[in-house]
C-alpha cells in the first residue's frame, strides 16, 4: 500500500488545515450531552457546513466537496490535531447517510442530506429495544401498514442523541410470522416530535443525557420514510453496521490527536518512567489504527466491501480508547476521574465502546466463525 499523498491531497490538507485555523472555537464548546452544549455544536455544525467542511466526502450536490473516502480521512486528521469540536451530527452523516446512498431514493436523498449536512435536522440511532442490543434481530417494536403509511409502536432504549436530536431512524417488525427473526424487517426514519412520540433522556455515569429511551405509540410514518423494500430491513441495516464498525464511526486522526495530547500530558507531568510504556503503547495504537484505516479505504475503493474485518476494527477501537484514557487518568491522579476534564468526559464516554455498535462479545464471535473459520459457539 502506498501511503505517500498526491500533491492535490496534500493541497486539500492545507486548505483545510488553514480552515480550521481560522474558524475552531477559541474556547472548547459546552458538552453535546447538554442542551446548551447541543445547541453550540448545532451552530459548529452550520458554520463547518457553509463552506462544505461538514461531509467533505459527499457529492456537491448535497452539500459535500467530492473529495472522496481518502480525503476525508485527510480531513478527520487535520480536524480532531486542530482541537475542533466533536460532531453532533456524527449518527446522521455516518450511519444514516451511507444507507440512503445504497438504498434510499433519490427524493430521500435531496430531502434528507442538505439539512443533516448543515446541522439543521440532528438524527438519533434508533436501533436498540430493552430485549435486543446486540441480539438486533430479536425486535419487537412494530410497524402495521395503514393508508399512506406505517402506524408504529413499541419501546427503543440506549438511543444515541435522542435526547435533544429531531429526528431518528430504526428497524421495526413489518410481518410478524416469518421464518427467521432477521426477516420481515423495515426500516423506517420517523420524527422525534410526531403525536404519539415521548422520549425519556437516559442520565450518563456523569449524569448528562447522552442517550434516551423512546416510546412510541401508534405513530404514523409516511411510505416516504421507507428507506429500501418493506421487509427488506435487516439487509439495509448491516450495510449501515459494517460502515459504523468499520471506518466511519471512529476515525483515525481522533485517535491520533489524543495519543498526542496524552504525550503532552505525560511530558507536562514530569515525564514518569512508570507510565512510558503505556503512552509509547497509545503512540503505537493510534499509528497501527491509522494504518488499518487506510488499508481498509484502499480495499473498499477497490471494489472490495468492508465485510467481517470491521468487527476487528470496532474491538481494536473501543478496547484502544479505554486504555488510552485509563493512561491519562493515571497521569492526573486521583482526582483525574473527578475534574471535569476532556479526559474524564472521555472516558466516560470510552467505558461505553465496548457495548455499542455490537457488543465486543458479538464482535469476536464474527471473528472467530467469519474471519478464522472457527465452529459456531454455544448461545
Amino acid at each position: 500500500m502506498d501511503l505517500t499523498h498526491s500533491p492535490a491531497d496534500e493541497a486539500f490538507r492545507t486548505e483545510a488545515r488553514a480552515w480550521l485555523a481560522a474558524h475552531v472555537p477559541a474556547v472548547p464548546l459546552p458538552s453535546l450531552e447538554t442542551e446548551e452544549g447541543f445547541g453550540a455544536h448545532r451552530a459548529w455544525e452550520a458554520e463547518l457546513a457553509a463552506d462544505r467542511w461538514s461531509v467533505v466526502s459527499w457529492p456537491a450536490a448535497y452539500g459535500g466537496r467530492d473529495a472522496g473516502l481518502l480525503r476525508w480521512l485527510v480531513f478527520e486528521e487535520e480536524y480532531y490535531a486542530a482541537g475542533a469540536p466533536g460532531r453532533v451530527g456524527q449518527n446522521g452523516i455516518s450511519l444514516l447517510a451511507p444507507t440512503l446512498f445504497d438504498h434510499g431514493t433519490e427524493e430521500q436523498r435531496a430531502r434528507v442530506l442538505p439539512p443533516m449536512a448543515t446541522g439543521e435536522v440532528i438524527w438519533a440511532q434508533a436501533w436498540s429495544e430493552p430485549g435486543a442490543g446486540s441480539d438486533l434481530a430479536s425486535l419487537t417494536s412494530k410497524a402495521v401498514r395503514t393508508e399512506g403509511g406505517w402506524l408504529v409502536n413499541g419501546q427503543k432504549t440506549w438511543s444515541s442523541r435522542a435526547a435533544f436530536a429531531d429526528r431518528a431512524f430504526g428497524l421495526f417488525r413489518s410481518e410478524p410470522r416469518t421464518p427467521k427473526p432477521h426477516q420481515g424487517l423495515t426500516y423506517l426514519m420517523f420524527d422525534l416530535r410526531a403525536p404519539g412520540v415521548t422520549v425519556r433522556p437516559i442520565g450518563r455515569l456523569d449524569g448528562k443525557p447522552a442517550f434516551a429511551d423512546i416510546f412510541l405509540d401508534d405513530v404514523f410514518v409516511p411510505d416516504e420514510d421507507v428507506i429500501g423494500e418493506p421487509g427488506q430491513g435487516w439487509r439495509i441495516a448491516m450495510s449501515a453496521a459494517g460502515n459504523e464498525r468499520g471506518l466511519t464511526l471512529r476515525s483515525p486522526g481522533r485517535f491520533l490527536a489524543a495519543a498526542d495530547r496524552l504525550v503532552e500530558l505525560w511530558r507536562g507531568r514530569g515525564s514518569p518512567s512508570q507510565e512510558r510504556e503505556r503512552v509509547a503503547d497509545a503512540v503505537i495504537g493510534a499509528r497501527a489504527y491509522q494504518l488499518f484505516a487506510y488499508a481498509a479505504a484502499a480495499r473498499f475503493l477497490d471494489g472490495e466491501p468492508i465485510g467481517p474485518e470491521s468487527s476487528l476494527n470496532k474491538v481494536f477501537w473501543s478496547e484502544y480508547d479505554i486504555a488510552l484514557h485509563e493512561t491519562a487518568l493515571d497521569l492526573l491522579g486521583r482526582d483525574g476521574e473527578l475534574a471535569d476534564t476532556d479526559w474524564a468526559e472521555g472516558y466516560v464516554f470510552a467505558l461505553a465502546g465496548p457495548i455499542y455498535a455490537g457488543t465486543n462479545e458479538i464482535q469476536r464471535d464474527i471473528v472467530a466463525e467469519r474471519l478464522l473459520g472457527l465452529p459456531k459457539g454455544r448461545r
